[in-house]
């Protein structure tokens, strides 16, 4: 008897250990009972400053979170930080985030040269490098950079939608193409050559880059229009987007335009460039726009524009960017729930590679997201769109590479 007793106790306890063992709380640095300690940089100033509402957006959606008791009892403290779109700076601000302010993981760091520098230190470092602003094909690959996963449809697959379209519908076209002269730039050009296929060095009469320090792009449309092409993409974040838009109109150029997603904003881009000179631009999107009425009764639109107004009122509720912002926030937030206790940047990577069908209500019907620790690209479906000098107008179906 005594002896059954002994062996009873000693499952009871063994059972008992398991249960404290799997409730036990890991942390690394950065995390503990009551926060969560996040970094990011943005550019709130310099050329690509359009693109800094996307932080303090964010920076809003987890005052939110907070108020609403954190996740999973948790506060999230985003230090969000200005790099000017400066690579160099970028390098610095990330290193003050990690070996001083000592944040658990980067989130939405921006820009694709920004990210480049700070990608094989953050990945020496073993640092979550989480869901990147930017669509740079090269942020999907676990095999060299296991700790780095972007969020953005890449730039490659958008541009390969482009070059599909573009054969089925003018399949003789002469085309022009400006870029960013870096890796963003450059990505988007090699997603388009290699859409074209065989094709690529008969369509594609003129190719001219651009500085992200150069005050304007006017000499380089200039140059485009002298080409005779009647194709025209424009591969460029927002201050130049809308020179690019403008000048080819008031020279007299009128090409069938592209224009890339990430340039797309009612606010920072088509009003500057003036509405009436973008009326025909397409593009390929996969967030529903906050300018189309088509989602004027839509739920997840609704709540977006209720948090807009209550938690970031001084945003404007027709840029994209802050609908862009409110959606890779959300998709944080399904991460860190995933978690649980376990709060080591080992488990936080692998909750972020191990999305399921994720939905965020701001995307468009159909879009959900998935990874996994060979696949880093959440999202890999667009729809093309139009503009029609109020909204863009989608069409046709989604798409993918």
């Amino acid at each position: 008897m005594t002896h059954i007793f002994r062996a009873l106790f000693a499952l009871g306890f063994a059972a008992a250990f398991s249960q404290m063992s799997y409730a036990e709380k890991k942390y690394d640095t950065g995390a503990s009972d009551t926060e969560i300690k996040i970094g990011q940089t943005m550019p709130y100033s310099g050329p690509a400053s359009a693109y800094g509402t996307i932080g303090l957006a964010q920076v809003a959606y987890f005052k939110m979170i907070n108020e609403q008791g954190g996740i999973n009892g948790r506060r999230i403290n985003l230090i969000s930080l200005d790099d000017g779109y400066s690579p160099p700076r970028t390098v610095e601000q990330v290193r003050k985030l990690v070996e001083e302010e000592q944040v658990l993981f980067l989130f939405q760091t921006l820009g694709t040269p920004p990210n480049s520098a700070i990608q094989k230190y953050v990945n020496a470092k073993k640092i979550p490098h989480l869901f990147l602003s930017t669509g740079a094909t090269k942020w999907g690959d676990p095999q060299h950079f296991p700790w780095t996963i972007g969020w953005n449809p890449s730039y490659q697959t958008e541009s390969h939608i482009y070059a599909k379209y573009l054969l089925k519908s003018k399949p003789s076209a002469r085309i022009a193409v400006m870029y960013q002269n870096d890796d963003y730039g450059k990505d988007l050009l090699k997603g388009l050559r290699d859409g074209l296929g065989n094709e690529a060095d008969k369509l594609i009469i003129k190719e001219v880059t651009y500085e992200v320090t150069d005050p304007t792009v006017d000499s380089q449309i200039v140059s485009l229009q002298g080409s005779g092409a009647d194709t025209f993409f424009i591969f460029a974040t927002p201050k130049f987007a809308a020179q690019a838009i403008r000048k080819s109109v008031d020279i007299g150029w009128k090409p069938l335009t592209f224009l890339n997603n990430v340039s797309t904003s009612l606010a920072t881009v088509l009003q500057p460039a003036g509405l009436d000179k973008s009326v025909g631009l397409i593009t390929a999107n996969y967030v529903k726009d906050p300018t189309d009425p088509q989602w004027k009764n839509d739920a997840g639109m609704k709540d977006w524009l209720v948090w807009m107004k209550k938690y970031y009122p001084e945003g404007s509720v027709a840029d994209v960017f802050n609908v862009y912002a409110y959606a890779v926030s959300q998709t944080l937030v399904q991460t860190l729930k995933q978690c649980g206790d376990d709060l080591t940047r080992e488990n936080v990577m692998r909750q972020a590679t191990n999305l399921r069908n994720l939905e965020i209500p701001v995307l468009l019907p159909g879009i959900k997201l998935n990874t996994s620790p060979t696949d880093y690209y959440p999202i890999e479906q667009l729809q093309l769109e139009r503009f029609d000098g109020t909204r863009w107008v989608l069409f046709g179906e989604l798409l993918g590479k």
